[in-house]
């Protein structure tokens, strides 16, 4: 018997959720219950500067107001440390790790001498630290000063290129009637970014990649602005021998002037829309959820 195909929302508990995420929680909601898949919600908190616990208690709250069921445990990423750690660790073992001492002031100012960004928006690191010379790499690891480790993106997609035996990598992208395409994937685009950050021992690419693995999540949904992450995020799934789910991507909600809702811009929350007496009718047909999967 095949098992059910698992789904998921995974937000991050720095701020409330807005449109934005109604849309991409039941757009993930819809499409499990027109597969009859299992579906899932994932606190992604590894930054724990800026994630706060009663953002949690709101996302969930949030959530049972949009007529969501969701599976129990609700995995916390901040809880997962030491399985991050371990797949840094696969990783190093293969060589694509480097440490990196450069702050981002550096970075940034690097970046102007034309090694352009990434999708982001994040100049594209020039690296230097990848040709340290074994003295000054040991001397700089026992100095203490924090780095980071980075993917020499050359030699992973070289890696990956002998894992798949000359295959492309590419990924499975669904489109909003559930129709796969074969689409390429394109992790250069990243340059040699960070998987493992200076303050917490992963970056959200490595966790992501790890908890779906780890919660055996086979259809990934979430907005077209990560659809240029999903090429990093096959390359990571290839170099740790993890499966591969399919994506979907689906439309932004923005505002007015074009702009993606955010909750850096204090965007109309889903708890204030509540309190002002909105239903969950009147969200799905404001986000025209009437008529499509987004």
């Amino acid at each position: 018997m095949t098992a059910p195909p698992v789904f998921r929302f995974a937000p991050s508990p720095n701020g409330e959720l807005h449109l934005g995420h109604a849309l991409s929680a039941l757009v993930g909601a819809d499409m499990a219950k027109r597969f009859g898949g299992r579906f899932l919600v994932r606190i992604e908190d590894i930054d724990t500067r800026r994630c706060r616990p009663e953002y949690i208690k709101h996302i969930l709250e949030d959530l049972a107001w949009l007529g969501i069921q969701w599976e129990e445990p609700v995995l916390r990423q901040s809880e997962q440390f030491p399985v991050y750690i371990e797949a840094a660790r696969q990783l190093e073992a293969t060589g694509v790790l480097y440490p990196c001492y450069a702050t981002r002031t550096e970075i940034a100012a690097a970046g102007r001498g034309g090694e352009g960004v990434d999708p982001d928006g994040v100049p594209l690191y020039p690296g230097r630290d990848k040709v340290l010379s074994a003295c000054e790499a040991a001397r700089r690891r026992s100095s203490g000063a924090p780095f980071a480790l980075r993917l020499d993106m050359a030699r992973a997609l070289d890696l990956a290129g002998s894992v798949l035996k000359g295959r492309p990598l590419t990924f499975i992208e669904l489109d909003a009637q559930g129709t796969p395409r074969e689409v390429p994937a394109e992790p250069a685009r990243w340059g040699d970014a960070i998987i493992v950050r200076k303050d917490v021992p992963a970056s959200y690419h490595l966790a992501v990649v790890v908890d779906d693995a780890r919660q055996g999540v086979s259809h990934v949904t979430r907005g077209l602005d990560l659809y240029p992450a999903t090429g990093l995020h096959r390359l990571l799934q290839v170099l740790l021998g993890l499966p591969e789910p399919v994506y979907h991507h689906h439309r932004l909600v923005t505002d007015e002037r074009g702009r993606k809702l955010a909750k850096s811009a204090h965007d109309t929350s889903l708890r204030s829309l509540r309190s002002q007496g909105w239903t969950l009718q009147r969200v799905r047909e404001w986000l025209g959820l009437d008529r499509s999967f987004g």
